[in-house]
């Protein structure tokens, strides 16, 4: 088997272990005495509804919102598919619609809340006093600046007629039951698609403080809104989330140790550095080239063959008008730091097969990746300073295009050392 075809394989597995069809069923509640409403959020949403209906026969409904392209088909469970990263009116519309639905339940009923990643941008329902332009407007900018998950959604929440706790506490007396996917650095409940379902520990004054730090000037409706600190999100105790629970169903941890066990199989010896790595991808990349020139030189901290895997959601601070996200921009960093290292090949994907806005999943690397790129006349440190890391791996032919996995545990990043 080639490198190439073992860092696929890899991914592959990855992703296999999230599929809502494998980590779902085992954790599906008993029927309620009353009505089971199925509503949701993310990339696997449509995924995880279906996988309810194959294995729910007692009477339910719902409707649960998936990013456009990532719908699967279902019979009782309405799919409706709505804009992502940034959100959109049909995003708004569903959230109100999801809203009314758990609004008049009594304490016979059940919510079944289906979490995964993307969730955040595609229950956009800004609180009163705000437009969705003006949030939009904030969440571009956060966007762009390169600030954490945890970060975006502190702000998000505190902008949200729905995230932080307010599903559930519009739900009660009704019992609240959460299954979530995990997309998030840590696995934290109150982070995953802003926490709609779970006790809120952020407040006003951090989401104002995630503003100053990237020197964000929002529109006066928002500042307006945080500064007011009207209606703060439900806290940990609050009586309206007695009934509510929450249950974690596929981590990025459980993907890694899947995609190590293919490595096992094949020779490899397996270094899993962390489910949980944040940071700006072409830095976090430095130091993976770094490591991985340490294990090949020196048989230290592993001896070869090795591979090194990592979970977690870096960052791009975007400057200009490059393509690409951040798996592809980490690549690309990772190949200008190695420059032609022999016998060092790497993937990073995001599994859920988008890597930012773009169609690919992520890329590979080998050490002929640099010559190569200058045989077709590319600069590779410029095109790195350009964030233009998707051209400059589909001139390569190098791009990884999966289409939607329909599952999402963050970022996956292999490298084998020879």
């Amino acid at each position: 088997m080639t490198p190439r075809q073992l860092l696929l394989r890899m991914f592959e597995a990855a992703t296999a272990a999230a599929s809502p069809s494998v980590c779902l069923p085992l954790h599906l509640p008993p029927r309620p005495k009353g009505r089971m409403v199925v509503v949701g959020a993310g990339k696997a949403a449509a995924a995880m509804a279906r996988v309810v209906e194959d294995h729910v026969d007692s009477p339910l409904d719902g409707l649960v919102v998936t990013r456009y392209g990532h719908s699967v088909p279902c019979n009782r469970i309405r799919v409706v598919e709505a804009g992502h990263p940034m959100p959109d009116q049909a995003g708004t519309d569903a959230a109100q619609r999801i809203l009314d639905m758990v609004g008049n339940l009594t304490a016979d009923d059940m919510v079944l809340f289906l979490a995964s990643g993307g969730a955040s941008a595609l229950l956009p329902l800004p609180a009163s006093g705000i437009s969705l332009e003006e949030k939009r407007a904030v969440t571009a900018e956060l966007l762009r600046c390169g600030a954490s998950i945890s970060e975006i959604n502190t702000v998000r929440k505190h902008l949200s007629a729905i995230k932080g706790g307010r599903l559930a506490a519009a739900a009660a007396p009704a019992q609240m039951v959460t299954l979530a996917i995990s997309d998030v650095p840590g696995d934290d409940l109150s982070v995953i698609g802003s926490g709609p379902c779970v006790p809120d520990p952020s407040t006003f004054a951090q989401a104002r403080e995630v503003l100053a730090r990237y020197r964000i000037a929002p529109p006066e409706a928002v500042a307006r809104l945080l500064a007011e600190q009207v209606d703060e999100t439900p806290k940990p105790g609050d009586p309206r989330l007695a009934h509510a629970s929450a249950t974690i169903v596929a981590t990025a941890q459980e993907a890694l140790e899947a995609a190590a066990m293919v490595a096992i199989s094949h020779g490899w010896l397996p270094l899993v550095l962390g489910d949980a790595i944040e940071g700006e991808a072409r830095e976090v990349a430095r130091v993976m080239a770094s490591i991985a020139r340490s294990i090949q030189r020196h048989q230290q901290p592993v001896p070869c063959p090795a591979v090194l895997i990592s979970g977690g959601e870096t960052t791009v601070t975007v400057n200009g008008q490059g393509r690409g996200g951040r798996n592809a921009e980490f690549l690309l960093s990772l190949a200008v730091a190695l420059d032609g290292t022999a016998g060092i090949h790497a993937i990073a994907c995001d599994t859920d097969g988008i890597d930012g806005s773009e169609d690919n999943a992520g890329a590979i690397i080998g050490p002929n990746t640099l010559a190569r790129a200058r045989t077709k006349g590319m600069d590779a440190k410029a095109m790195l300073a350009a964030h233009d890391s998707y051209g400059f791996f589909q001139a390569l032919g190098d791009l990884v295009v999966t289409g939607p996995t329909r599952t999402n545990v963050n970022d996956f990043r292999a490298i084998l050392i020879e």
